[in-house]
């Protein structure tokens, strides 16, 4: 089945355990269509870039994926139809990387970013 990586925002007006459930209930929509939730990470509160919706911070969640692309699609319809989640990302990858993500990381974990030539 194709990996997939998701990015979601929900409104910062939820309580850190109402973020987590969103993350186990989209889980489960993914289970219930013949997929899995390989992995996921509750990336906390975050200030955005701009308002959305009038919110100017939100809950951010990661989610690793194992899934059919119908099921995929029926997740994003159930997020976006969801009044508590803002924004969705989803992408493709080749393999799920190993560890947490690179917004978890340390910044003296990370590699060191290459330098313009």
């Amino acid at each position: 089945m194709p990996l997939y990586e998701h990015v979601m925002i929900a409104r910062q007006d939820l309580s850190n355990a109402q973020a987590e459930a969103l993350i186990e209930h989209f889980g489960a929509v993914l289970a219930d269509n013949g997929g899995k939730l390989v992995d996921h990470e509750y990336w906390g509160v975050k200030t955005m870039a701009y308002k959305i919706n009038k919110n100017r911070k939100g809950h951010y969640a990661f989610l690793r994926s194992d899934a059919p692309a119908e099921a995929v699609q029926e997740m994003e319809r159930l997020m976006r139809l969801h009044d508590d989640v803002m924004r969705v990302l989803t992408v493709k990858v080749e393999a799920h990387e190993d560890g947490p993500s690179v917004q978890m990381q340390k910044r003296d974990e990370r590699e060191p970013r290459r330098r313009a030539s």
